[in-house]
């Protein structure tokens, strides 16, 4: 995908959170995009503004099935995974499967376009980590037969498979180790922490807080992931390459964050910390400056701001639906009532 702007890039996964906004860059850019997704954790509503795009298709089919894409590509970027906690432990032989055929056909697909394949793996290859922050030279402290072993492990044998047909079968490839992403189309019954927080804050529910909450997360708003896997597939790097905020931030810390921003009085609440959950998630991104130039730019508070007006629009519409005349606030008025509260940040730390 040197030539950004030019040439059919196929998308898998691409019905998903992060995939849907990966795929309107690149239509935005200029690319013709096909979207492969079977739907299993993604939703058509994510592309919905897409279908009626001249330079946009959606294939419905199974990654790890056998499926031929009858036009010339210049790049694969493979997305196609369960990616939340209950999502693979719901979904765990197709989660390794995803990671293992689905991989494999990508990498064929890739190879007889000669085209490159950019991996999006994952800051889970790094298990609950021993060094902090992670550097890509980093093996990981995985469990390989834990609740999280499914996701952990398909994305390393991915990214095994990757290098494998990069060394042996000269295959162009580049991949991408993501760390924990936010933003809109994230779906309200995903699983993880930042929109679990928001729907419980918004239901006035107790905003539910595992162990004792000090584990910290590092977030990255999802249009700077997207920027990141732009660049690296404009790139001729092979990776892995971590892509992710320096912003570090304790779990209780966000869920204060969260409640006080939405301008919700839910209390908070502690449950048991899931087995294998990581301490520490934090990337060291300087191989992604050095050999892309990418960094993140959307603040904290800001994407915040933009992720809590998504909820609060589509909870609006889900209580008025769509015969019913009361008012429904627009985009601006709702994020500019966010934004208020915004100014009381995060930057306090009073919550730590």
């Amino acid at each position: 995908m040197r030539n950004s702007g030019q040439g059919t890039v196929l998308v898998t996964g691409g019905a998903g959170f992060l995939g849907s906004h990966l795929c309107d860059r690149l239509v935005e850019r200029g690319q013709r995009v096909v979207c492969l997704d079977n739907l299993a954790t993604g939703r058509t509503e994510n592309v919905r503004h897409l279908l009626d795009h001249p330079r946009f298709s959606l294939f419905l089919a199974d990654v790890t099935d056998t499926w031929e894409i009858d036009e010339p590509l210049t790049a694969v970027f493979h997305l196609a995974s369960a990616a939340s906690p209950p999502d693979y432990q719901r979904l765990p032989v197709e989660t390794l499967e995803a990671g293992s055929l689905g991989t494999r056909n990508a990498l064929r697909c890739a190879k007889e376009h000669g085209a490159r394949l950019v991996l999006v793996s994952t800051s889970e290859v790094y298990g609950d980590p021993r060094e902090h922050p992670q550097r890509e030279t980093y093996w990981g402290n995985v469990n390989p037969v834990g609740p999280r072993s499914v996701y952990d492990e398909a994305k390393r044998y991915a990214e095994a498979l990757v290098m494998a047909h990069h060394r042996e079968r000269l295959v162009d490839v580049g991949i991408a180790r993501v760390f924990n992403t936010y933003g809109p189309r994230m779906r309200p019954d995903d699983g993880r922490m930042i929109p679990n927080f928001i729907t419980q804050a918004l239901s006035g529910r107790p905003l539910t807080v595992t162990g004792n909450g000090q584990q910290t997360r590092s977030v990255c708003y999802v249009a700077d992931t997207v920027e990141g896997l732009l660049m690296l597939g404009d790139n001729e790097a092979p990776g892995p390459i971590n892509i992710g905020s320096q912003e570090e931030v304790c779990v209780l810390t966000l869920a204060h964050f969260v409640r006080d921003f939405s301008g919700s009085r839910s209390e908070i609440e502690f449950i048991e910390r899931p087995e294998d959950d990581p301490h520490y998630r934090k990337p060291d991104i300087t191989k992604a400056r050095a050999e892309l130039g990418w960094s993140p730019h959307v603040r904290l508070e800001e994407g915040m701001r933009r992720t809590l007006a998504f909820f609060m629009e589509r909870q609006t519409a889900l209580t008025t639906g769509p015969g019913d005349d009361r008012p429904n606030p627009s985009r601006k008025e709702t994020q500019d009532g966010v934004a208020h509260r915004a100014a009381q940040g995060l930057g306090r730390g009073d919550h730590a």
